[in-house]
């Protein structure tokens, strides 16, 4: 995503997106903190405390009427199907495996945007990407093995089937995002999103929602207001700084989750979880360097293009 050179601040890009980050992860913590809690509503609660929000938001910044045009309603349809997935599978895995698994686990999503991508918009996969997609794999594989041992707990295993199927949500979401924006403002992609999340969410009123009690209100309430506030910083880091210089710091929610783990569920890490988190988290660190390599090359070609055009 390029950034205008008027903006282009990159540590102020860096402090917002490793706050975004932080947000997400305690925003992650509170649903699992409330447990009791079905997956659906909880993105019920996620997504319809989010849109004020990015009103509020919008209005501040003069761009509520961009966010509220659209001409592609069912690209954002598309999107919001698999992105309610995504988030929905997610918050139902947090019930199966420890927090810092499922966050390694959903690091999968940029090795199978780069899969998906070669299928449904022709990219190119060379070497490098090709590379870091299998060393990625191998460190899925090697935080499932204990669970795919005759020793393995079934829970678990459907856990981690659960946690993948999200990640590979989130990439076909990713993927519709992209097909977005040639045509769409960022503003209606964010708000269109959390509009028809919160009513996707609905229809799992029937299979069994329960009224919250307690503090279960305040895990959902400020789960809902602490992810809206990640999104705006997470929005915000990108008028500041490029995608490719931002994405490697979204690994550091893998530390928020280990320390939350430890410390609030008392989940300790084992050997094989940190192993394929390294491998994993490297190959997601290659993909993004090398994407953005390839963006710095395609840049300069098109000025040269556009130089011989003069």
């Amino acid at each position: 995503m390029p950034v205008p050179s008027a903006e282009f601040r990159p540590v102020r890009g860096i402090v917002m997106m490793l706050i975004a980050i932080t947000l997400f992860t305690v925003m992650t913590s509170l649903i699992k903190a409330a447990d009791r809690i079905p997956a659906g509503q909880a993105v019920f609660f996620r997504s319809v405390v989010t849109i004020p929000m990015l009103l509020i938001w919008f209005g501040l910044r003069g761009e509520v009427a961009q966010a509220l045009r659209t001409s592609d309603w069912t690209g954002h349809a598309r999107r919001a199907v698999v992105g309610t997935l995504a988030m929905g599978l997610g918050f139902a895995g947090l019930k199966y495996l420890p927090l810092p698994e499922v966050t390694a686990l959903r690091f999968a999503t940029p090795m199978l945007i780069v899969i998906f991508a070669a299928f449904m918009l022709g990219e190119k996969v060379r070497l490098i990407r090709i590379s870091a997609v299998l060393v990625g794999l191998v460190g899925v594989a090697v935080i499932l093995s204990p669970r795919i041992s005759v020793e393995g707990n079934t829970r678990e295993l459907i856990g981690a089937a659960i946690v993948l199927t999200s990640a590979a949500c989130a990439a076909f979401a990713q993927i519709f995002i992209k097909r977005l924006t040639g045509t769409e403002h960022p503003a209606a992609i964010v708000f269109y999103f959390s509009l028809t999340a919160s009513l996707l969410s609905l229809l799992t009123l029937p299979f069994g929602w329960v009224w919250p009690v307690g503090w279960e209100w305040v895990f959902l309430l400020g789960a809902g207001v602490i992810g809206a506030v990640g999104q705006l910083c997470l929005t915000t880091s990108y008028r500041f700084a490029e995608a490719g210089v931002l994405a490697p710091f979204t690994y550091v929610s893998m530390l928020w989750a280990v320390l939350i783990g430890w410390t609030v569920f008392g989940e300790v890490p084992t050997l094989h979880m940190l192993a394929g988190s390294v491998l994993i988290i490297g190959a997601g660190v290659a993909i993004f360097l090398r994407e953005r390599q390839l963006g710095l090359r395609q840049a300069a070609e098109a000025k040269v293009r556009a130089k011989g055009m003069q």
